[in-house]
């Protein structure tokens, strides 16, 4: 399998003005699981497709991934990503807002070596996953100012905001490989579930991760109100006296003593196990679509990085 480590070192990021350039390197140089390009290349591989072919796209997902992380932090005012300090926080508000754009370009010319056979339709579908990703922002935003948001509202918004690019990143790979329309529509379908799991295993991290493992502060949803599954799951849950008592503690600002209590209500409604059901239910409806898949090393690593994501610490 091609090193896509090497690969995103080979990006040259020595132009100037390194005032927009360094702060793109520097994240990229922030590590990540690399999970978009590394599933647009298995599911290349997985239908006997050159991984090389498929490089172009693994790459553009990632640096496209990357810009909206960049954007996120500004808009969420987090401090610290992947261990190290945010853009924003190293740089400034304005040179992560100009660095990301630029980000979102550079994934467009990467995508554009793809091949020329397949390019228009790989662009349509990066369109849409690029729009999907805008709506699932916005109504994570909408979400802010309102307390009436539904579990199924949460896992739309989840859906168009996560597990879309994980799904294209899939389906685009398939696609550069030869692979048939219902192969790649399970291949989508099998990003989806993953994706879901893997924004509610966040969801649960954030409230009991190791700061450590995790990479970033433990309890920043909760010292911001966000709706999450487990704050959802919470409110649908919560008897009279513990809805009232999520609800004052929502209304303070945010501090280590309201991380502790909204936390401690948590435990005593459950839905730690209940964000834990839907991890695994979502792993065994992916896992279920894989029965097609052909019998080769690529689809035993994906069943092992479905695993590895359900139970992952960071």
């Amino acid at each position: 399998m091609l090193d896509i480590n090497k690969a995103i070192e080979r990006l040259d990021w020595s132009r100037e003005p390194q005032g927009l350039y360094a702060p793109i390197a520097y994240t990229l140089a922030s590590g990540g699981k690399r999970l978009r390009p590394q599933l647009a290349l298995l599911s290349c591989r997985l239908f006997g497709g050159d991984e090389e072919q498929a490089l172009p796209v693994a790459l553009a997902l990632e640096v496209f991934h990357n810009f909206t992380l960049l954007h996120d932090d500004v808009m969420d005012r987090a401090s610290v990503r992947r261990g190290r300090e945010t853009v924003h926080v190293k740089w400034n508000d304005n040179t992560a807002i100009l660095s990301g754009d630029q980000m979102l370009i550079e994934a467009y010319k990467l995508l554009a070596e793809a091949p020329g056979d397949k390019l228009p339709v790989l662009l349509r579908w990066f369109n849409e996953m690029a729009t999907g990703i805008c709506e699932g922002q916005q109504y994570d935003v909408d979400f802010e100012a309102r307390g009436d948001v539904t579990i199924e509202e949460y896992i739309e918004m989840i859906r168009l905001k996560t597990s879309v690019l994980l799904a294209n990143a899939l389906r685009s790979g398939a696609y550069i490989a030869g692979a048939d329309e219902e192969q790649q529509k399970r291949l989508y379908d099998w990003g989806i579930h993953v994706g879901l799991a893997f924004q509610i295993q966040d969801d649960l991290l954030d409230v009991y991760g190791d700061e450590k493992t995790f990479g970033k502060a433990i309890g920043g949803d909760i010292c911001c109100n966000k709706k999450t599954y487990l704050l959802l799951s919470a409110f649908a849950h919560a008897d009279t006296a513990q809805r009232e008592a999520l609800e004052g503690w929502l209304a303070r600002p945010a501090s280590k003593e309201k991380i502790e209590a909204v936390t401690v209500l948590y435990d005593a409604i459950g839905v730690r196990a209940m964000a834990e059901e839907a991890i695994l239910s979502h792993s065994r409806q992916a896992l279920a679509l894989m029965d097609s898949f052909p019998d080769n090393e690529a689809r035993e690593q994906l069943q092992h990085l479905l695993r590895k994501l359900a139970t992952r610490k960071n």
